[in-house]
């Protein structure tokens, strides 16, 4: 049916409303009339974007707030936009979604709904890990009759020179977000069309008082010249194959709230189109990019844009006919012939995967025979997954033509869920990877790959016997360190590594002492997003032993360290303690007894982390670090559940209390002195 559609499908032209704000923080005081209902003719969707809607501690560390949980700030500007779109006339809430300050909202005509289905939401944090919800996104996909939407709604990073950083946060959210049905997986690019708004926080390289003048005297331009974004599309580094309407309107941002004067703060933020929506797709026509300057609450300026979508629709009379001569054809070729394929290769082989390095294959897929064939990849005999979880295939399901070629892309990527496996040998890169063909036989692939071993993913256990790089030591030796045996040396094995062990894992002593003798000052030092090739670079110098200072930005250490304990196959409070502790979290001393009670290299690295972190908060002016901060963010590193109780399903309500649990915990060391019986940093 997929190839008739053009004999059944009619596209018609309905219009999208796209709105982004960063609110700032504040409250609704005034309408939201000027901006949501500022066109004659209502349009058939409304898509509402809001970031920085809540700026308060609490809020940025409770990364795991979506739509589920609701917050006042939430409640207050939703009332807000219900108000101004039953001016308008008859809508209804589609799906909403937020994480933390970014919230989406998608409503429809009411008499659209009946033909609005397969909604779905999801969010992506690009804060610090991940878990820290003050930059990231929020997308809401759906069916509206045969048309596939999506729209998403981020906040990337700021401050001027960081245009890089927020390139990646764009990547992280493209290959991050992604939608799971019972049968695939779709991305934010699997739709039809898609709609990217937010404050994309992108500025103008421009000094600020030149940009001024050029403003003033209404040569945009000249500015839009110098625009990051557009900059950065032209060079492919963000947002390709992505269409913004022409820019017509002042910047909107950053202005002193309440007015329409730029700012006049200290730090004098230059004018900049932070704002933006843009598109992708076919059959997409701008009517209205605009700014609405009369809303004054924020130092930003909310932004719309109007398009005209075209939407197939089908009819339902033709559709009929064409599926009856739909069946009619397959009944003839399911007589004369099966469906044939021919592969590319039956091997694919990955070499050197390296730890959070991501390598791709392509398998082709030719469709030989006379007809239709319909593949997929199926778990083989006795198992529930296609591939084993460091492996992905992307489409992993498909139609192809006769005489067509379908490329399939095989990706091995190895993380902190299945370092550990591999560095331990429990698990090894090998698959089989079992191609079906509907109504005709399966095909075998086989899979195979050489893994370097990482001290990311590595336990402490076999890090405090290890006194060279990891990739000099053997890797039936790496097996032996990780099941507690030493084949290397003569004597009963517990007494040589009780004697010859280090206090700590020398990696996790290079990490800490760098981030103590270069970063204790440094401003939003583990609340910063480090650079995915600076902390590939400073993986590679932990894991070869290499001299001399360690690699790439301050932030980028910050955040290794943190990939470096989130790895960790045992945490540094190992599972065994994980419910104990959560039971005595309220009671210092008890919390005290425990540590006291860990198998020394973890009680040596808890006691080393903590004293590191207390060393931060004595520089807290500089850094802007907290100890309640601290403990939310090391709490949940420190102490993870066991896998049988990490997968059970709980609601919002009961992680966010266990998230304070581990936080009462790790905060008792950060406003005391425990040494632990080792020294301290």
């Amino acid at each position: 049916m997929a190839t008739r559609e053009a004999d059944y499908i009619e596209v018609l032209p309905y219009k999208f409303f796209i709105g982004t704000w960063n609110v700032n923080g504040k409250s609704p005081v005034e309408g939201l009339g000027p901006w949501l209902t500022c066109d004659d003719e209502a349009p058939d969707v409304v898509v509402v974007g809001f970031q920085e809607l809540d700026l308060s501690t609490e809020a940025l560390l409770m990364s795991n707030v979506t739509s589920s949980s609701t917050s006042s700030k939430e409640e207050d500007w939703q009332r807000a936009v219900d108000k101004a779109l039953r001016l308008k006339g008859s809508y209804i809430k589609v799906r909403s979604i937020r994480l933390v300050g970014i919230f989406l909202l998608v409503y429809t005509k009411t008499l659209h709904m009946p033909h609005i289905k397969d909604v779905a939401a999801e969010y992506v944090a690009t804060g610090i890990m991940g878990m820290m919800g003050n930059k990231g996104g929020v997308a809401i996909r759906m069916s509206f009759h045969n048309s596939t939407l999506c729209f998403v709604n981020s906040h990337l990073a700021a401050h001027q020179e960081e245009y890089e950083r927020r390139n990646q946060d764009y990547r992280d959210i493209l290959s991050k977000l992604n939608f799971t049905r019972v049968s695939e997986v779709l991305t934010i690019l699997d739709h039809d069309v898609t709609f990217w708004l937010g404050d994309l926080n992108y500025r103008v390289n421009m000094e600020c008082e030149l940009s001024k003048g050029l403003i003033d005297q209404g040569r945009l331009e000249e500015l839009l010249k110098c625009d990051q974004l557009i900059k950065q599309k032209e060079v492919k580094k963000c947002f390709s194959g992505f269409h913004e309407p022409p820019i017509t309107f002042r910047p909107t941002y950053k202005y002193d709230p309440g007015t329409d004067n730029w700012d006049s703060s200290e730090k004098g933020r230059a004018p900049a189109w932070c704002d933006r929506v843009l598109y992708r797709g076919h059959g997409v026509k701008q009517i209205a990019y605009r700014s609405h300057p009369s809303l004054k609450v924020s130092d930003h300026k909310p932004v719309s844009g109007l398009f005209s979508v075209g939407v197939k629709v089908v009819n339902r009379e033709k559709e009929k006919q064409v599926y009856e001569e739909v069946v009619r054809s397959l009944d003839r070729q399911e007589n004369e012939s099966l469906p044939q394929v021919k592969l590319g290769t039956t091997e694919i082989k990955f070499k050197n995967v390296q730890f959070l390095e991501k390598t791709s294959k392509i398998l082709e897929i030719e469709n030989t025979g006379q007809v239709v064939v319909q593949f997929s990849f199926i778990p083989k005999l006795d198992d529930n997954h296609f591939c084993k979880p460091w492996l992905s295939i992307k489409p992993n399901m498909g139609v192809i033509m006769p005489e067509n070629t379908k490329q399939v892309k095989v990706s091995a990527y190895v993380n902190k869920e299945t370092a550990g496996a591999l560095n331990s040998g429990e698990d090894k890169m090998e698959d089989i990877l079992v191609l079906h063909l509907e109504g005709g036989k399966d095909f075998f692939i086989t899979v195979t790959g050489s893994y370097c071993p990482s001290v990311f993913g590595s336990s402490l256990e076999a890090l405090v016997h290890m006194y060279g790089p990891i990739r000099e030591v053997p890797v039936a030796n790496l097996i032996d360190l990780e099941h507690g045996q030493d084949s290397s040396a003569s004597g009963p094995a517990s007494q040589r590594r009780a004697k010859e062990a280090l206090e700590i894992p020398k990696e996790l002593w290079l990490l800490v002492d760098h981030l103590y003798k270069y970063g204790a000052s440094e401003e939003n030092i583990l609340k910063q997003s480090g650079f995915e090739q600076e902390i590939q670079q400073i993986r590679t110098h932990l894991d070869t032993g290499s001299t001399g200072k360690m690699p790439g930005s301050i932030h980028s250490v910050a955040e290794a360290l943190l990939i470096f304990l989130e790895a960790l196959p045992v945490p540094v409070i190992p599972f065994g303690f994980y419910q104990k502790a959560l039971e005595c979290c309220n009671n210092y001393i008890l919390c005290k007894q425990l540590i006291c009670q860990l198998p020394e290299c973890h009680r040596n690295a808890f006691t080393y982390l903590t004293a590191f972190l207390r060393e931060l908060l004595l520089s807290s002016t500089e850094n802007k670090l907290d100890a309640k901060t601290l403990a939310t963010l090391f709490g949940t590193l420190l102490l993870r559940a066991p896998k049988d109780e990490e997968s059970a399903a709980l609601s919002k309500r009961a992680i966010s209390q266990l998230t304070q649990k581990k936080a009462r915990f790790v905060y008792h060391f950060l406003i005391n002195e425990f040494d632990g019986g080792m020294n301290s940093a």
